[in-house]
Protein backbone atom coordinates (compact mmCIF):
# COMPACT_ATOMS: atom_id res chain seq x y z
CA UNK A 1 0.00 0.00 0.00
CA UNK A 2 1.42 3.39 -0.98
CA UNK A 3 0.51 6.57 0.79
CA UNK A 4 1.35 9.70 -1.13
CA UNK A 5 -0.24 12.25 1.13
CA UNK A 6 2.50 14.85 0.75
CA UNK A 7 3.18 17.02 -2.24
CA UNK A 8 6.86 16.56 -3.08
CA UNK A 9 6.89 20.02 -4.70
CA UNK A 10 5.36 21.79 -1.68
CA UNK A 11 7.57 24.84 -0.95
CA UNK A 12 6.46 24.75 2.70
CA UNK A 13 8.08 21.35 3.23
CA UNK A 14 11.42 21.87 4.98
CA UNK A 15 12.90 18.58 3.90
CA UNK A 16 14.39 18.51 0.41
CA UNK A 17 13.33 14.86 0.20
CA UNK A 18 16.69 13.79 -1.15
CA UNK A 19 16.25 10.43 0.59
CA UNK A 20 19.75 10.54 2.04
CA UNK A 21 18.78 9.96 5.66
CA UNK A 22 16.46 7.10 4.68
CA UNK A 23 19.19 5.53 2.53
CA UNK A 24 21.85 5.86 5.23
CA UNK A 25 19.86 5.24 8.41
CA UNK A 26 16.82 3.49 6.94
CA UNK A 27 18.03 -0.01 7.63
CA UNK A 28 18.27 0.72 11.36
CA UNK A 29 14.71 1.95 11.87
CA UNK A 30 13.35 0.74 15.17
CA UNK A 31 9.62 1.22 15.67
CA UNK A 32 8.19 1.66 19.13
CA UNK A 33 5.79 -0.82 20.66
CA UNK A 34 3.08 1.79 20.10
CA UNK A 35 3.97 1.88 16.39
CA UNK A 36 3.60 -1.90 16.28
CA UNK A 37 0.30 -1.73 18.16
CA UNK A 38 -1.10 0.84 15.71
CA UNK A 39 -0.03 -1.21 12.71
CA UNK A 40 -1.51 -4.39 14.21
CA UNK A 41 -4.80 -2.62 14.91
CA UNK A 42 -4.84 -1.19 11.36
CA UNK A 43 -4.03 -4.56 9.82
CA UNK A 44 -0.83 -3.19 8.28
CA UNK A 45 0.96 -6.48 7.70
CA UNK A 46 2.54 -4.79 4.67
CA UNK A 47 4.57 -2.75 7.19
CA UNK A 48 4.84 -5.27 10.02
CA UNK A 49 6.41 -7.96 7.84
CA UNK A 50 9.54 -5.80 7.50
CA UNK A 51 10.24 -6.05 11.23
CA UNK A 52 11.23 -8.94 13.46
CA UNK A 53 11.22 -9.02 17.23
CA UNK A 54 12.71 -11.03 20.05
CA UNK A 55 10.37 -12.08 22.83
CA UNK A 56 11.50 -12.34 26.43
CA UNK A 57 11.82 -16.12 26.01
CA UNK A 58 14.44 -15.55 23.26
CA UNK A 59 12.18 -16.54 20.37
CA UNK A 60 12.32 -14.50 17.17
CA UNK A 61 9.01 -13.65 15.55
CA UNK A 62 8.06 -11.71 12.45
CA UNK A 63 6.02 -8.72 13.59
CA UNK A 64 3.27 -9.53 11.09
CA UNK A 65 2.56 -12.58 13.27
CA UNK A 66 2.17 -10.60 16.50
CA UNK A 67 -1.05 -9.93 18.34
CA UNK A 68 -1.48 -7.02 20.76
CA UNK A 69 -1.04 -9.33 23.76
CA UNK A 70 2.50 -10.21 22.56
CA UNK A 71 3.76 -6.64 22.71
CA UNK A 72 4.56 -6.65 26.43
CA UNK A 73 6.99 -9.53 25.97
CA UNK A 74 9.13 -7.91 23.27
CA UNK A 75 12.72 -7.11 24.19
CA UNK A 76 14.10 -6.16 20.75
CA UNK A 77 12.62 -4.98 17.45
CA UNK A 78 14.69 -4.82 14.26
CA UNK A 79 14.07 -4.11 10.60
CA UNK A 80 14.68 -7.31 8.64
CA UNK A 81 14.16 -8.36 5.05
CA UNK A 82 10.98 -10.46 5.12
CA UNK A 83 12.37 -12.85 2.48
CA UNK A 84 15.94 -13.41 3.67
CA UNK A 85 15.83 -12.42 7.34
CA UNK A 86 18.90 -10.26 6.73
CA UNK A 87 19.26 -6.55 7.25
CA UNK A 88 18.02 -4.40 4.35
CA UNK A 89 20.45 -1.97 2.78
CA UNK A 90 17.93 0.91 2.72
CA UNK A 91 14.47 1.56 4.08
CA UNK A 92 12.01 -0.60 2.11
CA UNK A 93 9.38 2.14 2.32
CA UNK A 94 11.51 4.74 0.52
CA UNK A 95 10.12 5.49 -2.93
CA UNK A 96 12.00 7.35 -5.63
CA UNK A 97 9.67 9.71 -7.49
CA UNK A 98 12.20 11.84 -9.41
CA UNK A 99 15.92 11.64 -10.15
CA UNK A 100 16.86 13.14 -6.76
CA UNK A 101 13.53 13.16 -4.93
CA UNK A 102 12.12 10.51 -2.64
CA UNK A 103 9.02 10.10 -0.51
CA UNK A 104 8.05 7.81 2.32
CA UNK A 105 5.62 5.13 1.18
CA UNK A 106 4.10 4.97 4.68
CA UNK A 107 4.28 8.67 5.51
CA UNK A 108 0.97 8.81 7.40
CA UNK A 109 1.94 5.96 9.73
CA UNK A 110 5.73 5.98 9.64
CA UNK A 111 7.64 5.05 12.81
CA UNK A 112 8.03 7.64 15.51
CA UNK A 113 11.81 7.83 15.05
CA UNK A 114 11.32 8.76 11.38
CA UNK A 115 8.56 11.24 12.14
CA UNK A 116 10.76 12.99 14.69
CA UNK A 117 13.98 13.01 12.66
CA UNK A 118 14.41 16.57 11.42
CA UNK A 119 18.08 17.59 11.24
CA UNK A 120 17.12 20.99 9.81
CA UNK A 121 15.30 21.69 13.09
CA UNK A 122 17.55 20.03 15.66
CA UNK A 123 20.88 19.79 13.84
CA UNK A 124 20.96 16.11 14.77
CA UNK A 125 22.76 14.78 11.75
CA UNK A 126 25.85 12.61 11.73
CA UNK A 127 26.72 13.35 8.13
CA UNK A 128 27.41 16.65 6.45
CA UNK A 129 25.46 15.82 3.33
CA UNK A 130 21.95 16.90 4.41
CA UNK A 131 20.96 19.31 1.63
CA UNK A 132 18.47 21.19 3.79
CA UNK A 133 21.03 21.72 6.53
CA UNK A 134 23.62 22.82 3.95
CA UNK A 135 21.20 25.41 2.53
CA UNK A 136 20.98 26.85 6.01
CA UNK A 137 24.78 26.87 6.46
CA UNK A 138 24.34 24.29 9.22
CA UNK A 139 22.20 26.76 11.16
CA UNK A 140 19.36 24.75 12.54
CA UNK A 141 16.34 26.28 14.25
CA UNK A 142 17.25 25.25 17.83
CA UNK A 143 20.98 25.96 17.55
CA UNK A 144 20.93 28.77 20.11
CA UNK A 145 19.82 26.32 22.83
CA UNK A 146 22.82 24.06 22.21
CA UNK A 147 25.44 26.81 22.18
Amino acid sequence: MTETCIDPDDPEEDCDQCGLCCRIFGNSITPTVMNLYSWIEQGRTDILRHFSAVKDDGAWVNCADLIPEDLGSLVLIEMRDPHTGGYPTVCPFLQRIKREKYICGIHLVKPEMCRNYQPWVWGETYFGRCKTLKKRDNRYIWRHICE
